[in-house]
């Protein structure tokens, strides 16, 4: 059995044991620098490097990264020590040696963090500077950042009502023991240390903890009131029961009332604050042998404890926010200010001010709002869904049953070894929701079903395994999503962004849970989400992101039943090609639900029926074939599923493709409509190059070679920079694609060695004078996913829209516009000159610029590029004579969107002082 890397237990403690100096144990183990080695090297370089307590070899190779990237970087003299401490931090993640924490970097090069993790990303001029293994520890760095400082925020305010201001060196001590203790029960508690939700209930538990044991003269009359007359019945029951007590383990003390005044003020559901209180924070009051200690902790213990904790996990110092150190602290410009929302019928200086939507509301917020969806919905089938199944010819309740008892347990003990060793049970809680939400969307796609078809037996469906474990699947991905769980920082990839896979619970987590093709998953994922209308626009967009990411990679991966299927197709002869290019023009509109998917495909000599017919996949009907000639091989119609998938596959490739050669090509309009041809024939007739790669890959190779071919000075190193600016993009799509079975590179070795090779001869075809006959272009709708709440556009108006009532259970921080004016027609507001604003803002082209920004814009060219073959600039071997009018016109493109933005930060100021 794999060891778990923290226990919540007193052995941890006790490994612990803090090295002479209180330096990290590993640097113990470590060479001191030998100056007289690095003599080559800059001596003030060299003062940082023994700082830091680095080795040589880590003090070489950061020497080196510098002088590769020196003269690529701008403004070098200014921040070099910076850069050099970027180097160092660079070096050691490589290198996997212990030798700083990132604070004692931060400390030396005197960076906050978030603009020392900028400048660590700036050092990838030359695009393999940072590797995965680097760019994986910036963004679990940077996400562990955020959640500690919105954490931190939240306590903060939290602490003002909870503690009087009797004393202010007595109460500034306890608040910072608690703030510590909290540091250390969330790192031995938690694996994630960046789950946003639990680390949240784990502060709480702190709150509850340190209240009970302070002064009373110290607290807020809320929370003296709060504290039970009470509190440990256990220590003042029988003396006669002793032994009995100590044969089992006692009960954690907790005050549940002052638990739920807490979870109150703060938003947050009490029984799942109170199972986080009674297995991980108990757990965690046990290995300090405070479970019944009627005193606070002594400040000095828990210091010495999380500085041990700190030191190893060579991790940012979570106590500095307490000191409010130049570290942590954001930016000015960056720091979140209160908007002002004005009241009714009231002027402008009369307003009232509305809090922000800060992290924790906005995760408090969904959770409370999913929770309220589900409170109707139990965890058995309700009446309506148990009539379905005895409908049925095969009654499906036994089978569904077992199969949620073994995904169950599977799901929990994943949950926990990917969270921490004592979440199991929160796992559990978290399943529970997902089955509530599994009945109630598979009780409304029946209802659908059955207003649709006119039938009441959907024993076919019902009795789909894969049905009801991908249905199972999205809903728990939904409750994942919603307590902050999943994301998309690993673009699909494995092994990075989300840190080592045993704490990674990122999309595609849930399909390994399950063990469900991506594929299967997706025939789901539209179904669900018109089935559910109390979905937020949030949850939508993640199940969209979803299905972008399986089109884009998870579904191509070797193993995948969608090869199968392509396999099928062909032999079959059910259609020359999956998807024809003459529907392109079609809007994305189809009446295939989650039935006929899953009952599709067909296979040969049997063939479904169409969904509008009177007999339906679900009641099992079919027909044979048309009758064929006699020198026709029988030809099947198109499977649903594989004819819906491509329909959607090439409307997202041109979506993409359309957004780079926004960035590059815009002096070449006509080159969009004939690169998308060659990108859409490579996905149509040769979709083996999509296995174990990415749609973007395609699309970048596609684009560099149509423009090789009409001799268009664009070169591989400019298509990459701009594409590292495309929403939903990650480095390793570029960096680190597949050439041959388990050999990996960089897109140009790609395009040499497969792509170019595998379609050399369709390529040349466009430099001839008779070209290939150009594909049609997709018709992209705004989303094939409509949200009730979007707003809807006044008939014969260009700029006025209309949004329905928001649901009264939504905060009104979540209805609070962000950096915009709300206006209530027929009531009094303000001044007059908010409407010459509004006037402005309409008439103005901010809206189609906006949506410019939102896509990025092309950054400045690259001066090398060094993850070539053959040292060489371009595919081809060719190099460069110079900057191109290209790289001018991106270099200007890149300043104007800079001035730009500096404008409307500006504007934004302005607005809030008013």
């Amino acid at each position: 059995m794999r060891p778990k890397k923290r226990n919540s237990g007193t052995t941890q403690s006790k490994e612990l044991k803090p090295s002479p100096g209180g330096a990290s144990p590993d640097k113990k183990e470590s060479q001191e620098l030998s100056v007289k080695k690095h003599r080559d090297k800059d001596a003030e370089f060299v003062t940082l490097c023994k700082s830091l307590h680095v080795t040589d070899l880590v003090c070489d190779h950061a020497w080196k990264l510098w002088k590769s990237v020196q003269d690529s970087m701008e403004e070098v003299l200014d921040n070099q020590k910076r850069l050099w401490g970027a180097c160092l931090f660079v070096s050691a993640t490589d290198m996997d040696v212990a030798c700083f924490t990132l604070t004692e970097v931060l400390k030396a090069v005197s960076l906050n963090v978030k603009q020392f993790l900028a400048l660590v990303r700036k050092l990838d001029v030359n695009l393999d500077t940072i590797s995965t293994k680097v760019n994986s520890a910036l963004t679990q760095l940077e996400k562990k950042y955020d959640v500690t400082l919105a954490l931190y925020q939240r306590f903060e305010k939290t602490c003002k009502k909870i503690f009087a201001l009797v004393s202010d060196t007595e109460e500034r001590k306890t608040i910072q023991s608690c703030w510590t203790m909290f540091l250390l029960a969330r790192g031995r508690a938690l694996q994630m240390e960046d789950d946003l939700v639990i680390s949240f209930q784990l502060l709480l538990c702190t709150l509850e903890f340190c209240i009970k044991r302070c002064p009373p003269d110290l607290l807020q009359p809320l929370y003296k009131s709060a504290i039970s007359k009470v509190q440990s019945p256990p220590t003042r029951t029988s003396r006669r029961n002793q032994s009995k007590a100590k044969s089992r383990p006692p009960e954690p003390e907790v005050d549940l009332q002052l638990l739920k005044t807490l979870c109150q003020e703060n938003e947050c559901n009490a029984e799942e604050v109170k199972n986080v209180y009674q297995t991980s924070f108990s757990a965690f009051m046990e290995s300090l042998d405070l479970s019944k200690s009627p005193d606070f902790p002594p400040g000095k213990d828990l210091n010495q404890q999380y500085e041990e904790h700190y030191l190893k996990s060579r991790d940012l110092d979570g106590r500095l926010f307490f000191e409010e150190d130049a570290t942590v602290l954001l930016p000015k410009i960056e720091i979140s200010q209160v908007e002002r929302t004005p009241k009714k019928n009231q002027a402008d200086e009369d307003a009232v001010l509305i809090p922000p939507q800060t992290p924790i509301r906005a995760a408090m917020n969904s959770i409370q709002q999913l929770r309220g969806d589900l409170t109707s919905s139990g965890d058995q089938p309700s009446t309506n869904l148990a009539t379905y199944f005895k409908n049925c010819t095969v009654d499906p309740t036994q089978d569904m049953l077992k199969r949620l008892e073994t995904l169950g347990q599977a799901f929990s003990q994943r949950f926990g070894q990917a969270v921490g060793p004592r979440c199991v049970i929160l796992g559990r809680q978290r399943f529970t929701l997902g089955v509530k939400l599994y009945y109630k969307v598979m009780e409304a796609m029946l209802k659908s079903e059955e207003k649709r078809l006119s039938v009441q037996n959907f024993s076919k469906l019902l009795n789909d395994s894969t049905f009801h474990t991908s249905l199972l699947a999205c809903a728990l991905e939904v409750v994942m999503a919603t307590y902050g769980e999943s994301s998309f920082k690993t673009g699909g990839y494995n092994h990075g962004g989300c840190g080592t896979s045993e704490k990674n619970v990122c999309f595609p987590w849930i399909l390994d849970v399950v063990n469900l093709a991506a594929f299967d998953f997706y025939k789901v994922i539209e179904s669900f989400i018109k089935a559910d209308p109390t979905l937020n626009k949030d949850i939508v967009k993640h199940l969209e992101a979803c299905e972008n990411l399986i089109m884009e990679r998870i579904a191509w991966r070797t193993g995948s039943p969608l090869f199968e299927l392509l396999k099928q197709e062909r032999e079959s002869g059910a259609a020359e090609q999956v998807e024809t290019p003459a529907s392109f023009s079609q809007p994305l509109q189809h009446n295939h639900t989650a039935a006929d998917l899953y009952l599709s495909p067909m296979r040969p000599g049997v063939r479904t029926l169409p969904p509008d017919s009177p007999a339906t996949p679900s009641s099992q009907a079919s027909v044979q074939p048309p009758a064929q000639t006699a020198n026709q091989s029988p030809r099947f119609p198109k499977s649903n599923s594989l004819s819906l998938f491509y329909k959607k596959l090439y409307r997202l490739a041109y979506t993409r493709l359309k957004i780079l050669c926004s960035y590059l090509l815009s002096a070449h309009p006509e080159l969009e409509p004939i690169i998308w041809t060659l990108f859409q024939h490579t996905l149509q007739h040769e979709h083996e190059l999509m296995r174990d790669r990415h749609l973007d890959q395609l699309m970048m190779s596609a684009m560099y070679a149509i423009c090789k071919v009409k001799s268009v000075d664009l070169r591989f190193k400019i298509i990459v920079s701009a594409y590292k600016n495309m929403p939903n993009t990650n480095q390793e799509t570029f960096k680190h694609v597949l050439i041959t079975e388990g050999h990996y590179d960089s897109i140009i070795v790609f395009y040499n060695q497969v792509f170019m090779q595998k379609l050399k001869t369709n390529i040349l075809q466009y430099a001839s004078t008779r070209p290939p006959q150009l594909s049609p272009i997709p018709q992209i709708p705004r989303s094939p996913y409509k949200f009730p709440n979007s707003p809807l556009r006044v008939p014969g108006s260009n700029n006025v829209y209309i949004s329905p009532m928001k649901s009264p259970r939504m905060s009104p921080g979540i209805m609070t516009p962000r950096s915009r004016m709300l206006v209530s027609i027929g009531e009094s507001f303000g001044l007059s000159n908010r409407f010459q604003k509004i006037n402005q803002m309409v008439n103005s082209s901010e809206r189609s610029f906006k949506r410019t920004l939102d896509m990025g814009s092309p950054p400045k060219p690259l001066k090398r590029l060094r993850f070539d073959v053959d040292g060489q600039d371009e595919a081809d071997g060719s190099k460069s004579n110079g900057d191109s009018t290209l790289i001018q016109r991106l270099t200007e493109m890149s300043s104007t969107r800079s001035r730009m933005q500096e404008q409307k930060m500006k504007e934004d100021v302005e607005s809030r002082k008013e």
